[in-house]
């Protein structure tokens, strides 16, 4: 009784911890969408045309909790979710968050989140698309060679007030099977940028180094000058054909690549008056045919048979050979340029569009929008999340993500071990069958009915496979070698796996009685043997 009761109490105390843990996250959490509640009412559909893929409010496989569903393959999907107040990036740590899982995997398609500006950026959510003006995109994509969570980021250049996209180089692929996973972006007031995948950083980078976004968020001090153009005596050849090389007097550019080698002779026993092809002599003209609208009827060519024994047929020519004479077209050599500029490129001047940054200036989060295109249905998006502390996202991913993975990919061990064993046995079904087959060769004739009592016990004892295999080889050798070699015709022992090799053997003092055996055994009726296809 006071077992059950210690027991009790750590129940309670973990359920109480992990729910007090998330009710304390929740006060701090800027932004959380767990899909516990259908989000018809909450969450607006693009109304354009094209984006005809539909949403379902649905558990995830194996699970009681709810997600955002992708339902249907080959379709465009547009959802979005305005925040109550716009979310600044600026001079304060930022935590975006949420969870996706592939339950029919990922072929080709995306599964990210677009973090929409504020909508006097010029759009609205029921016109929800593609060319929705957003600060950040975050999370996994994957078509053809493209397989990476992405991170971009889109900021206004100061001088040329365009927005320019920022791609994070290098970065992490996707998970490559079904289960639940959790993608983190953090960004911090140091530049730095933090990307975690299960609670893993994966990735690490700083918003102002050109070695980590494309193109660089800081622009070049200097471009090429676009005006610039090449000068017209700008000689870019490094060599060129000497003009006072002469072509040599014994050069001949008209002599062949090839000749005929005068020194070859006719094989002895070549067929001359043979053809090398003759009418196929069991072809028959169809029934079918027309001479009339078909034409008249030939027979279709074979190989000569009779040239099969002899070194060729037909007339015999001599075989060609490469001309040591020949040389090609006559070049000058090369040699130095001595008017070589080097390779033109316009002159450097300064970026009108450069600018100093010391931190991005990110515009504000206002909604949160998916927009995607896949070819996979099963794509489930859940626990969207916006924080400004790391320590927030961990217990959300404690407590929210994990349980669910952890049984996820318990599940998925017994999966693969099922698949391993069913592999096996069709490995081992395709061994007893050659086995079997062996066991029908005429010379083994007087040992079939051994070889098959051990392939039946191999059949019901699966771990006896490799014993089972290895003692028919044994006899099969024995045998083998005995016909090579000769000696007397007497059975192979056969040493099985589950029998001590002292009553294996038999006394080999008795020639004769093996010999009455081996005669019994010939005669005796061979046994019928049921095999399971």
């Amino acid at each position: 009784m006071e077992e059950r009761n210690r027991i009790f109490a750590l129940l309670f105390f973990v359920i109480s911890t992990s729910f007090l843990q998330l009710l304390t996250a929740s006060d701090y959490a800027i932004f959380y969408e767990s899909f516990d509640e259908p989000f018809d009412g909450r969450w607006i559909l693009s109304d354009k045309d094209e984006y005809n893929g539909v949403w379902k409010h649905a558990k995830s496989e194996g699970h009681e909790d709810y997600g955002l569903l992708v339902s249907e393959k080959a379709r465009k999907y547009a959802i979005v979710k305005e925040l109550n107040d716009a979310v600044s990036l600026k001079d304060e740590s930022v935590v975006l968050q949420f969870e996706t899982r592939l339950q029919n995997g990922l072929e080709c398609g995306g599964a990210y989140i677009k973090y929409l500006r504020p909508q006097e950026a010029g759009w609205k959510p029921k016109e929800f698309d593609n060319d929705s003006p957003y600060s950040i995109m975050f999370g996994p994509d994957k078509c053809g060679a493209t397989n990476k969570v992405h991170f971009i980021f889109k900021h206004k250049n100061p001088k040329s007030g365009e927005y320019v996209e920022h791609h994070l180089k290098f970065p992490p692929s996707i998970p490559s099977d079904k289960l639940s996973h959790v993608y983190t972006a953090i960004l911090k007031p140091d530049n730095e940028l933090q990307i975690l995948i299960d609670g893993e950083e994966n990735k690490k980078a700083n918003f102002l180094s050109s070695d980590d976004f494309e193109p660089s968020l800081i622009p070049p001090k200097t471009i090429p000058d676009p005006e610039d153009k090449k000068p017209v005596d700008w000689d870019e050849r490094e060599k060129i054909p000497d003009p006072n090389a002469v072509k040599p007097d014994d050069w001949d550019e008209d002599a062949p690549l090839e000749i005929v080698d005068e020194e070859a002779e006719k094989p002895e026993g070549w067929l001359d008056d043979e053809p090398e092809e003759v009418d196929d002599p069991e072809a028959t003209k169809p029934e079918d045919w027309d001479d009339e609208e078909d034409g008249e009827w030939e027979a279709p060519k074979i190989a000569n048979p009779t040239c099969e024994a002899a070194p060729g047929c037909g007339e015999w020519k001599r075989p060609m050979k490469k001309n040591p004479a020949y040389k090609g077209k006559w070049h000058a050599p090369l040699i130095e340029n001595p008017a070589f500029k080097g390779i033109w490129k316009p002159q450097d001047i300064p970026n009108p569009d450069y600018f100093e940054l010391k931190k991005p200036d990110f515009e504000p989060i206002a909604a949160i929008g998916i927009e995607i295109w896949t070819m996979q249905d099963g794509i489930l998006f859940d626990n969207i999340l916006i924080a400004k502390d790391d320590k927030i996202a961990a217990s959300y991913r404690e407590t929210t993500w994990k349980p669910k993975f952890l049984v996820e990919k318990e599940k998925q061990k017994e999966e693969d071990s099922t698949t391993e064993s069913s592999g096996l046995a069709s490995i081992q079904k395709k061994v007893f069958d050659l086995l079997y087959k062996i066991a029908d060769i005429p010379f083994l004739k007087a040992y079939k009915l051994k070889i098959h009592e051990l392939i039946e016990k191999g059949e019901s004892q699966p771990n006896l496979t490799v014993g089972i295999l290895v003692a028919v080889v044994v006899i099969v050798l024995s045998i083998f070698l005995r016909v090579v070699f000769g000696g007397k015709k007497t059975p192979a022992r056969v040493v099985e796996t589950d029998t001590p090799a002292t009553e294996a053997s038999t006394s080999q003092g008795d020639g004769e009685n093996e010999e009455n055996k081996e005669e019994e055994t010939s005669k005796a009726p061979r046994r019928r043997v049921k095999r399971d296809n």
